[in-house]
């Protein structure tokens, strides 16, 4: 367990447990999975919430207030995630939550947070998350059930009619698999082949060939997150498969082409983000100005690549802010009605509008389709 507390307080402090709390005025919860299975996920969500903590506190604060990130490290394990839930507010007295970088983490956060009627901002993609709508539970990024309709949609307008499915059994992809078969119909293609795989297999050959040697199977359809898809990805290349092969939203980083090589993801598509093509979009794209300036900050300071669920984070922590400042307190009560009324707020996921009936505000034009050629992110026409 590691637990961060990002203020002005000297780092030697910090380091031995001394550095007091009542410096902060505003006090920021998260619980990220920045080691562990899901730390390609986590440790960018981790690094961008320091980093802008750090940023804003140079600047002033929110409303001439500083604000304390209390940061746990979950490892991905949804009761250690539940016991940090309940340490934040019961023990470290925060005002909000960030975090659950995974379903199943967000799953435990939430049940803890709407029993403390605290604002639990999630960083994960099941639909699940928020629908039903919870009274204290909201998200960043785009739904499962969004980036199957996105896939279909780009599927439909190439006269693709029969697919076939390899699903990882972890949460995120149970659940994107049941969302992309409850709306496949729409679009008017048909599952030939429903294939699953475990998140730990190293071999998915088997698999894959029935997918093949399925009757009419057009394309293939991967919903999951983790190493899995880059195991599918290098097997569908050793196996030579002549079909579009689809990814989610889950692998849409720099490194889910490193995972998988170059060559193997060439032709690969998925729904993303405008933060993976920020030097393709247009001067008068209202997400390229803060794309463009989180991409700067976060490259120069970690001299690595951004990543999307790094931008989770950052829109999470710029909804915060926006509600804190709007309304004019911290308090949760205040927070989550303000939570409610954010309209127009544009983050790298895409331009933010909630209301009671809707805790993501978002809707399908905040995906961009987007093509792996010669190793880089294209967007797909």
């Amino acid at each position: 367990m590691i637990k961060t507390l990002t203020t002005t307080v000297p780092a030697a402090l910090i380091a031995l447990g001394l550095a007091s709390t009542a410096q902060a005025e505003i006090k920021i919860g998260a619980s990220i999975s920045a080691t562990g299975p899901a730390a390609f996920l986590g440790d960018p969500e981790a690094k961008t919430l320091e980093m802008l903590v750090e940023e804003l506190n140079a600047k002033g604060g929110i409303n001439g207030e500083q604000v304390e990130l209390v940061l746990y490290d979950d490892g991905g394990d949804a009761n250690k995630a539940r016991t940090f839930a309940t340490r934040l507010i019961e023990d470290d007295e925060v005002q909000a939550i960030i975090g659950g970088t995974t379903t199943g983490a967000s799953m435990s956060i939430l049940a803890v947070a709407e029993d403390a009627e605290v604002p639990f901002i999630s960083l994960a993609g099941a639909i699940d998350i928020i629908q039903p709508v919870k009274p204290n539970t909201f998200k960043t990024p785009h739904t499962d059930r969004m980036a199957c309709q996105k896939i279909f949609e780009d599927m439909k307008k190439q006269n693709i009619t029969k697919i076939g499915l390899i699903s990882g059994t972890d949460g995120f992809g149970a659940s994107m698999q049941a969302q992309c078969k409850d709306v496949v119909g729409e679009y008017g293609i048909e599952i030939v082949a429903d294939e699953t795989y475990d998140p730990k297999d190293a071999d998915m050959t088997a698999q894959l060939t029935k997918i093949r040697n399925a009757a009419g199977v057009q394309a293939v359809l991967n919903p999951g997150f983790g190493q899995g898809p880059s195991i599918v990805t290098r097997n569908y290349k050793q196996l030579a498969i002549d079909l579009p092969l689809y990814q989610s939203h889950g692998v849409a980083s720099d490194g889910f082409i490193e995972l998988a090589g170059k060559d193997a993801a060439e032709g690969v598509r998925l729904p993303g983000t405008a933060l993976l093509v920020a030097e393709l979009l247009a001067d008068g794209d209202a997400q390229k100005p803060v794309v463009s300036a989180y991409k700067a900050a976060y490259e120069a300071k970690y001299k690595t690549p951004v990543s999307t669920f790094g931008g989770y984070a950052h829109d999470g922590f710029a909804l915060l802010v926006d509600a804190i400042t709007r309304a004019g307190s911290s308090e949760p009560a205040a927070i989550r009605e303000a939570l409610e009324g954010v309209k127009g707020l544009a983050g790298t996921t895409g331009i933010y509008t909630m209301t009671a009936e809707d805790h993501l505000g978002l809707d399908l034009t905040a995906f961009r389709m987007l093509e792996i050629k010669d190793g880089d992110w294209t967007i797909v026409e």
